[in-house]
């Protein structure tokens, strides 16, 4: 990736003139990482397979006790967006938290676990460039993987709800905010994990550290208490709950935050970790 070129000086010496990686290579270079590891793709495959069948379930159990609910519920079930609700439910969505953290911590810590990030450094001086496009590489993937998780999921799972003629379609005024608010927790998860990586650099470590701090932190802070309702709101989890609400769920809320806030609160997160992992590292393996 960094090439050297030799020329002759006037006096006659040789002289080395080092030429920094173009940042394309960089990219490159992570793309073909990141792809290196049989397990990478199975990894994707068997998590999106896992969020799914968790969405298609509770969808089919809808279905199937149809008629065990009475008149008045089956005629507010899509008034009260529960077909949303199928569409991508709080157990998918910890699966794909838990799922897309640890792919983002192990991309960086397997590296530092085998060594190969001190080539990498050794390569390319440039430590930041690096980091960058490891980031945006990651972010790139697993943008593109959330949307089809998000699009099959909604999808199936209107499928089911047909035979009951209880889905809802695109055109749904929540359906696009619910399946981008879904699609985009992927990257801001694995973002998170790829910081909380470069920061503590094993990959056991960094894999409870992403359950605690994007998992287990939202159950434990309450939103019956302002200070720590407020705590919960700066959280992705809380964010995409925020997102994916129906106006039921949103009415039983003491301390309510918008639409907006939510969708800050995923900008935040994933520009925070991108800068995390580009200058934790840099600064520590100066």
């Amino acid at each position: 990736m960094t090439t050297t070129t030799t020329t002759t000086a006037p006096a006659g010496r040789v002289t080395h003139e080092e030429t920094r990686a173009r940042f394309s290579d960089l990219l490159a270079a992570e793309w073909l990482k990141t792809w290196s590891l049989r397990s990478t793709p199975w990894l994707y495959v068997i998590t999106a397979l896992a969020v799914i069948a968790f969405n298609a379930g509770t969808a089919y159990d809808h279905y199937k006790y149809w008629y065990q609910h009475d008149g008045q519920s089956r005629t507010s079930f899509i008034a009260n967006g529960i077909p949303l609700v199928d569409a991508f439910t709080a157990n998918s969505a910890m699966v794909l938290v838990l799922a897309l953290a640890a792919i983002g911590a192990v991309s960086v810590t397997g590296e530092y676990g085998t060594g190969l990030i001190r080539t990498t450094f050794t390569a390319v001086p440039a430590r930041r460039s690096v980091m960058a496009a490891k980031a945006l590489v990651l972010a790139s993937v697993t943008t593109v993987f959330g949307a089809l998780v998000a699009a099959a999921s909604f999808a199936s799972a209107q499928a089911i709800l047909s035979g009951r003629n209880a889905s809802v379609s695109l055109d749904h005024p929540d359906a696009l905010r619910v399946i981008a608010a879904s699609a985009l927790l992927a990257p801001v998860a694995a973002l998170a994990g790829l910081a909380i990586g470069t920061v503590i650099r094993h990959t056991g470590g960094s894999v409870v550290a992403c359950v605690v701090v994007l998992l287990l932190l939202p159950v434990v802070l309450s939103a019956r208490r302002h200070l720590t309702a407020v705590l919960l709101h700066t959280l992705p989890f809380s964010a995409w709950e925020r997102l994916t609400s129906t106006d039921t769920q949103r009415s039983n809320d003491l301390f309510p935050w918008t639409t907006a806030g939510a969708w800050t609160v995923y900008v935040v997160w994933a520009l925070a970790a991108g800068t995390v992992t580009v200058f934790a590292a840099h600064r520590r393996d100066q």
